[in-house]
C-alpha cells in the first residue's frame, strides 16, 4: 500500500472532518473591532446552546463569588460579567472541541484534547507575557489545533500513524522524523494544509506547520509561542508524556520573544498551570 501524503489528499480527507466553527471565524473577522465583536458574539452564542450553557455557567460562578444568590439568565449579563476575552475564549475552546473530537474517541489518542487544550492555553498565557505582540485569540485557536494533522493521520492512515509512533519510540527520534519517513510529511505540514483549507491566516498556518522545528522561521512571533508553549505544556507535566512531545526549546524562538525566564516566569507557570486547569474542567 502506498502510504505516501500529499496536499490534495489532505484537503480531500479534510471534507469529511467538521467544518471550522462559524463563530470562531467571526472571531477571527472581528478580532479588531471590539463592539462588533461583543454584538456578534452575544447574538451567535444565544443560538449555540452548548456554548451558551458553557457562558452562562462562567457567570453563574463568577456571580456566586461577588452576589450570594444573583443568577445570570441571558447571555449579555453574562458577557458583561464574565468579560468579553473569556466569553471568546469559551466559546473557541467549546467550537474547536467538536471539530478535535474526531476521530471517534475510542480511534484518538487518549491525551491528544487534553495536550491540545494545555497548548492552547499555554499559548494565551504567553501572548500576554512575550515582548512582540501577538493576538490572545489567534494563539489559542494555533495552539489548540497545532496537532490537527495526527488526527486526519488516525482517520486515514491508522495503521502507518500507529507504526511511526512505534518507530520514533523504538529508535529515538521525533515523531516528525518517523512521519516523513512513513508518509513524506509530517502531521505539522498536514495540519497547515487542513488550516489553509479553512480558511486561517498565514501566520496561524505556519504556527502549525513549525511547532516542532521553527528555528527557520522563529523570527515569527505566532510560531515561536505555539512551539515555546508545547515545550512548557511538556515541561510543566500538563499533560500525559508521549512520543509526540517536543522536549528541547528553540533559543532562536526564546529570543524572538523576549523570553529570559528569570524568577519572573514562576508566575508564568504558575498562571498556565491555573488556567490550564479550569480549561480542561469544561469538559469534565
Amino acid at each position: 500500500m502506498d502510504t505516501a501524503v500529499n496536499r490534495e489528499l489532505v484537503i480531500a480527507g479534510s471534507q469529511s472532518l467538521p467544518a471550522f466553527p462559524r463563530i470562531v471565524a467571526r472571531i477571527l473577522e472581528t478580532l479588531n473591532d471590539p463592539d462588533a465583536n461583543l454584538n456578534l458574539l452575544g447574538s451567535y452564542i444565544e443560538r449555540d446552546p452548548v456554548i451558551a450553557g458553557q457562558v452562562l455557567s462562567q457567570a453563574n460562578l463568577a456571580s456566586n463569588l461577588r452576589h450570594r444568590g444573583r443568577t445570570v439568565s441571558d447571555v449579555f449579563t453574562a458577557i458583561s460579567l464574565v468579560g468579553l476575552a473569556r466569553v471568546r475564549e469559551v466559546a473557541v475552546l467549546v467550537s474547536l472541541s467538536q471539530v478535535l473530537d474526531e476521530p471517534a474517541p475510542a480511534q484518538r489518542p487518549a491525551y491528544f484534547w487534553r495536550h491540545s487544550v494545555a497548548v492552547g492555553v499555554t499559548c494565551m498565557e504567553l501572548a500576554h507575557w512575550t515582548k512582540p505582540p501577538v493576538n490572545v485569540d489567534a494563539a489559542l485557536i494555533a495552539g489548540l489545533l497545532h496537532d490537527v494533522g495526527q488526527l486526519w493521520l488516525q482517520r486515514f492512515r491508522p495503521t502507518q500513524f500507529a507504526q511511526a509512533r512505534a518507530q520514533a519510540v523504538q529508535n529515538g527520534v521525533d515523531i516528525t522524523a518517523a512521519e516523513r519517513a512513513l508518509f513524506g510529511v509530517d502531521h505539522g505540514e498536514i495540519g497547515a494544509w487542513i488550516a489553509e483549507s479553512w480558511g486561517l491566516t498565514p501566520e496561524i498556518a505556519a504556527a502549525v506547520a513549525h511547532h516542532h522545528a521553527p528555528d527557520a522561521v522563529a523570527a515569527q512571533p505566532l510560531v515561536a509561542v505555539v512551539h515555546v508553549a508545547e515545550v512548557l505544556s511538556n515541561a510543566l507535566g500538563l499533560t500525559q508524556s508521549s512520543c509526540d512531545r517536543v522536549s528541547t526549546i528553540s533559543t532562536p524562538c526564546c529570543e524572538t520573544l523576549g523570553l529570559d525566564w528569570g524568577d519572573e516566569s514562576h508566575r508564568l507557570f504558575g498562571r498556565i498551570e491555573a488556567r490550564s486547569q479550569q480549561a480542561v474542567a469544561l469538559f469534565n
